[in-house]
């Protein structure tokens, strides 16, 4: 219940935000941000400010904008009391009356230095659209799609496209299991043979010792008997789930671990294991399972200790990875922002303002002409469940 007051507040301190378009303003302002996020506030208010739902009720969909919103909110708490001045304007990508073309219109208008956005794959496209056009630096802070920009230099991605993390699962591979067996289980899809030819790609280009690796499909409802002739009780292997489809992954996890006893195996996974919080559970003990993140938070620095202290005394609950990632981009490339000023598209990559998680913004080339598509973070962790305890392996 404290949760959803909680919520309904932060709501009403939207609409009021949005009668005046500014997050923090103070009297000299420096340079001028513009935070997209999906909010829907129309759906959620009536045109007087009445809330449409029970007050004891709160529309899931609405969390992880809201969420965004909150760490962004509370990173320029802490800018301001920094004497770091900025004025920042919120926009809800799901207001009934502009559309997100008519938005970034405005925001353009407005002659913002930095656009934060919180965007679905087809918003993409208009977001980088409006990022080269008038030259401003737009951070996408949570798709994993680059939805097509070629020729960006003003575009930025925090979530590393399934290239690059297919790249850095290659090389995890290649520096931590060269010797032993790798056998590739695949669901045949368009993403797995993606992955099949990320895998491939970087292979023929990388320059480095190639891996040996098997390629075999199976069908939705494989079993045991579908894996145990590609493995061997003598040698080591590493079984890697080439599909992004998490069933899939969660069902070879579960035959590898009742063949945990006979043979010498670990799972190497997707980045989307990182939402399967099964693998901690008794029956995967002895079974080492490992997948690449982007985003590694162990909650242990100042500021996550800080902004868990908040939610746990306010909200008497736990902050989601989006409120840690909404502060600290937020606060990262603001700062950027305020020392390089119109420069900032020539520092994109700079990291001398990490906060949590390491990011490595580099430019993504394109393979064609090896001209600059976008920016991206190519940055991986990677973690292993291990008896029911989830680790950091590099």
């Amino acid at each position: 219940m404290r949760l959803m007051k909680y919520y309904l507040s932060a709501f009403i301190l939207i609409v009021t935000l949005f009668q005046t378009t500014k997050l923090c303003a103070q009297e000299r302002t420096r340079h001028r941000i513009a935070v997209f996020a999906p909010l829907y506030i129309d759906s959620a208010f009536t045109s007087d400010g009445e809330y449409r739902f029970s007050k004891y009720s709160f529309p899931k969909y609405i969390n992880p904008g809201l969420e965004f919103f909150e760490g962004v909110q509370m990173a320029f708490d802490s800018l301001n009391k920094e004497n770091v001045r900025f004025e920042v304007d919120i926009y809800d990508t799901r207001s009934a009356s502009e559309t997100l073309e008519q938005q970034l219109s405005r925001c353009e208008a407005d002659s913002v230095s930095l656009i934060l956005a919180y965007s679905s794959v087809p918003e993409l496209r208009a977001f980088a659209d409006a990022g080269i056009r008038s030259n401003i630096p737009v951070v996408n802070v949570n798709l994993p799609n680059d939805g097509g920009v070629t020729g960006n230099p003003f575009f930025v991605m925090i979530n590393s496209t399934l290239r690059t993390q297919c790249e850095a699962t290659y090389k995890f591979v290649q520096k931590n299991y060269a010797l032993n067996e790798i056998v590739v289980f695949r669901k045949k899809s368009q993403w797995g043979d993606k992955i099949k030819s990320y895998f491939e790609d970087y292979e023929k280009n990388s320059g480095n010792a190639s891996l040996k690796l098997k390629y075999v499909d199976l069908n939705d409802s494989f079993s045991v008997a579908n894996l145990t002739p590609h493995l061997d009780t003598v040698k080591q292997f590493l079984c890697v789930s080439g599909s992004l489809d998490e069933n899939f992954g969660k069902r070879l996890a579960n035959q590898l671990a009742v063949l945990k006893k006979k043979y010498k195996v670990s799972l190497l996974g997707m980045p989307t294991w990182d939402n399967i919080k099964d693998f901690g559970k008794t029956e995967y003990n002895g079974l080492d399972i490992i997948y690449g993140t982007p985003f590694y938070n162990p909650k242990t620095d100042k500021v996550s200790l800080s902004i868990i202290n908040y939610f746990n005394q306010v909200m008497y609950a736990r902050p989601s990875d989006m409120v840690f990632r909404g502060y600290e981009v937020a606060w990262m490339f603001a700062k950027l922002l305020n020392q390089y000023g119109s420069n900032i598209a020539s520092n994109l990559s700079s990291k001398q303002y990490k906060l949590i998680t390491e990011y490595d913004i580099q430019p993504t080339l394109n393979r064609e002409t090896m001209t600059l598509d976008y920016f991206e973070n190519k940055k991986l962790y990677f973690l292993k469940w291990q008896n029911g305890i989830l680790k950091l392996v590099n």
